[in-house]
């Protein structure tokens, strides 16, 4: 998540006159989308949606009291999502301009008063947003950001606050509290995270990102250190998955073979039990060489068996002898 602040122009970002400029200029995106009949967000705070730019105009403009003429009346804060975090955001331009919306409420405006330490809260905090779909010199596929324009001072018009300062945490001098970026920075990436279950890489933390560009030699190298042993874990939870579905697949292999080589026993039982009762069904007929006669099987139980009578050999007669 990429936070910054527009340092002060004398163009379209001069903030120590009327925010009207600058209001203009976040309208310019509609006129293009509407020619185009695609829907268009319209500016929005705290609780409100589709605010006109009119009454944007004149509460920053009227919310200046005690400020000098060169003083800064308000600041400009973008807030650019990477294409990782739009998708985490949503599908569609819509849900991803919601979920901005969501965003920028719940989280970044919080921790936006939390860190001046005056114990600030949201609603103390007088703001309003745009959000922009497209970006200009950009390739990305995805682009949403979103513009916010807040009062330099408090929704009671009596407290000035400062992102600019230098100041962090000060409790003594003209300066009470001050504005810790840093934190800022860190605190609404955490949320971002937390909001939308994002799960992010190391080197795609704004920790990293810091370390590497302005942290000590050593600061770098525990950073390089840490960013190793990073893709070491997930090289090896890769690794260990792509295992998994080895052994998985090479388990389901061995079960359908063994279904087969058991399917097809059951089906040679199968025949061979046709095979011996179609056998044992068929007549047993004996040829019986010596009658000429066939004699049916005895497993034919309902039929009775005709006795053969035996053939007696007569005796010859024995003559006298005379």
């Amino acid at each position: 998540m990429n936070i910054d602040f527009p340092p002060p122009s004398k163009g379209t970002y001069n903030n120590a006159g009327s925010s009207r400029k600058l209001c203009n200029y976040l309208e310019h995106e509609d006129m293009e989308r509407m020619e185009q009949g695609i829907y268009t967000e319209g500016f929005f705070n705290l609780t409100d949606d589709n605010i006109y730019k009119s009454q944007v105009v004149k509460d920053i403009d009227g919310n200046i009291g005690q400020l000098m003429k060169t003083d800064a009346k308000f600041y400009a804060i973008h807030v650019s999502p990477s294409e990782k975090e739009l998708r985490a955001m949503g599908n569609t331009e819509q849900e991803q301009a919601e979920a901005m919306k969501r965003y920028i409420r719940e989280v970044v405006i919080p921790k936006y008063a939390k860190n001046f330490n005056k114990g600030l809260l949201a609603e103390d905090i007088k703001f309003y947003g745009k959000i922009h779909f497209s970006r200009d010199r950009s390739n990305n596929e995805l682009n949403m950001h979103c513009h916010l324009i807040v009062s330099r001072k408090d929704q009671t018009n009596k407290k000035k606050l400062s992102p600019l300062t230098n100041h962090k945490n000060t409790q003594k001098g003209t300066v009470k509290g001050g504005f810790d970026r840093k934190n800022l920075f860190r605190q609404a990436e955490q949320g971002f995270d937390r909001l939308f279950n994002h799960k992010r890489e190391l080197t795609e933390s704004f920790e990293y990102y810091n370390t590497m560009k302005n942290g000590s030699i050593s600061e770098q190298l525990n950073m390089q250190e840490r960013q190793i042993s990073d893709e070491r874990k997930n090289t090896d939870m890769q690794t260990g998955r792509n295992t998994d579905k080895q052994e998985e697949l090479t388990e389901n292999k061995v079960a359908y073979k063994q279904d087969d080589n058991l399917s097809n026993i059951q089906s040679v039982n199968q025949e061979n039990k046709k095979e011996d009762k179609q056998s044992f069904n068929i007549p047993d007929l004996v040829l019986s060489s010596a009658l000429g006669l066939l004699t049916p099987d005895v497993s034919n139980k309902g039929e009775e068996q005709i006795p053969m009578k035996k053939k007696i050999k007569k005796k010859p007669k024995r003559g006298r002898k005379r």
